[in-house]
């Protein structure tokens, strides 16, 4: 079993930069990412690492956000930079064993999901 605890949310302003973490414990997992909920909208699969650190990315981020792992700590980040206003979500981490990234971003079927961390950006 694996637990996912989100971490680094909060405001920032438009242009501004934020790093969120999410901690895990358990099994370690072969692929995680990062998806995101806004208010009234669907869920926007964000970026994926797999267990060689390759990494796939949204075009909505690509070039403004970095999804990097810890294997030791068991940790994996998300560097947004350049942030928008329509960035403002609840961002999730979250972990599978067997699909691949981008089946997993496409789909957002992951095994396993943190609770959330809300980012404001204003």
């Amino acid at each position: 079993h694996v637990q996912l605890v989100e971490s680094g949310g909060g405001s920032v302003e438009a242009g501004g930069s934020r790093t969120l973490s999410c901690a895990a414990t358990g099994k370690g997992s072969s692929r995680m990412g990062w998806f995101r909920q806004a208010p009234g909208r669907v869920l926007e699969g964000l970026a994926c690492i797999e267990n060689d650190d390759k990494t796939t990315y949204a075009n909505s981020v690509k070039g403004r956000f970095t999804i990097s792992r810890d294997a030791a700590k068991k940790t994996l980040y998300l560097q947004m930079n350049s942030l928008k206003p329509e960035d403002t979500a609840m961002y999730y981490c979250a972990a599978d064993y067997a699909a691949g990234c981008q089946w997993l971003l496409a789909n957002l079927d992951f095994a396993y999901v943190g609770q959330g961390t809300q980012v404001t950006v204003s």
